[in-house]
């Protein structure tokens, strides 16, 4: 599907990364980019976000490389998509669109896609009045995944009976996992959370880790759906490792909301891996990102070790490094190459026995 990218600089530093992971995001869509309009406002014009004289330079553009699409890396009110799509009588897909459009198309397991549905319907929900009626003659493609059109025709009370229904399902796997999460500390098993930036490399460290062959490519978004695998590993004993969702900046809230039941795996871990790309320009920001989404779950208690993977591309030698207190703060490790992987390892078992010397502390602790 063609596409045209329209990219708006809103005055922030790391604009040209942020432009940057909107193509490959539109990229990882299916998107054939034929053209880029950028534009640099200090603040939204209320009716089209970019302003009159932008929205007939983008006229003027879209006529010259007929894209079947507009994506905008910004997200829109619903007042403002209409209008810019009548204005260009073409199909806008808004950043938070897009992103959820991504995700329906990555989802493989009955819970992701029963995640994405439930988020790209609370979407939905608050576009009802377009009724698209302006755009009748497109049909498929990006923005149009999952739910799909006919739904675009439902009322809000049809579409409030199905965001019921996938919320007491999602409720059903929530208690299962939390089944499974007392039956493992039942059993003294130390779980471990990888978590991090999309694309920072986590499902290959996963399977350097565990040997489990999950599905790991260079792009956004390739991992959806939790994978868990039981270890035995060195110092730590028996050991859970569990691979999750990449965080992206402005992640869009429907989707945290509907992915709490997979996020909160995160949350009760005994460790987690924050799982870094070394060698990208934007790692501290996309730490941050991390930190703010790790924030929104619930989960910023849980103790956590830094691991800078792509050390190879970043020109790093693997080690372990310690903070002022003495813990094992962070570790350089290359899942690729697979080097580093044993100071790793070792970090993950000092954690756990840490972890189990508290817990026979508290338990050991004698009321007055």
């Amino acid at each position: 599907m063609k596409a045209m990218i329209i990219t708006v600089d809103m005055g922030e530093q790391d604009y040209d990364a942020h432009s940057e992971e909107f193509r490959l995001l539109a990229e990882g869509a299916g998107a054939e980019i034929v053209a880029t309009l950028p534009v640099r406002r200090d603040r939204p014009d209320a009716a089209h976000f970019i302003g009159s004289g932008k929205l007939e330079e983008a006229g003027r553009l879209a006529a010259a490389t007929q894209p079947d699409v507009i994506l905008f890396d910004q997200p829109l009110s619903p007042a403002q998509q209409r209008n810019v799509e009548r204005a260009l009588n073409l199909r806008v897909v808004d950043r938070v669109s897009l992103i959820l459009d991504i995700f329906a198309l990555r989802a493989k397991s009955h819970e992701g896609k029963l995640q994405v549905e439930l988020a790209q319907l609370q979407h939905l929900s608050t576009r009802l009045t377009r009724l698209w009626t302006h755009l009748e003659r497109q049909r498929g493609g990006i923005g149009m995944r999952g739910p799909g059109e006919a739904q675009l025709e439902m009322d809000r009370r049809m579409i409030g009976a199905k965001v019921k229904v996938l919320r007491e399902r999602l409720a059903r796997v929530q208690r299962q996992r939390a089944t499974l999460r007392r039956s493992r500390t039942r059993g003294s098993t130390f779980s471990v959370s990888l978590v991090g930036y999309t694309n920072a490399g986590k499902s290959t460290l996963f399977n350097a880790l565990t040997r489990a062959g999950a599905y790991a490519a260079d792009q956004l978004f390739a991992t959806l759906d939790t994978t868990t695998r039981r270890i035995w590993m060195e110092g730590a004993g028996q050991v859970v490792i569990s691979d999750t969702v990449g965080f992206i900046r402005d992640l869009p809230p429907t989707l945290i909301a509907a992915f709490r039941a997979t996020l909160e795996e995160t949350s009760h871990a005994d460790l987690l891996l924050h799982v870094v790309d070394a060698a990208s320009p934007q790692r501290d920001e996309h730490i941050q990102e991390v930190n703010k989404v790790l924030e929104d779950i619930g989960a910023q208690e849980v103790p956590r070790i830094l691991v800078y993977n792509k050390i190879d591309d970043a020109g790093y030698e693997p080690r372990v490094e310690r903070n002022e207190h003495g813990t094992i703060a962070r570790v350089f490790v290359s899942a690729l190459a697979r080097s580093g992987l044993e100071g790793l390892r070792g970090a993950i078992a000092e954690s756990a026995q840490i972890a189990g010397n508290n817990a026979f502390n508290i338990e050991n602790i004698q009321p007055e």
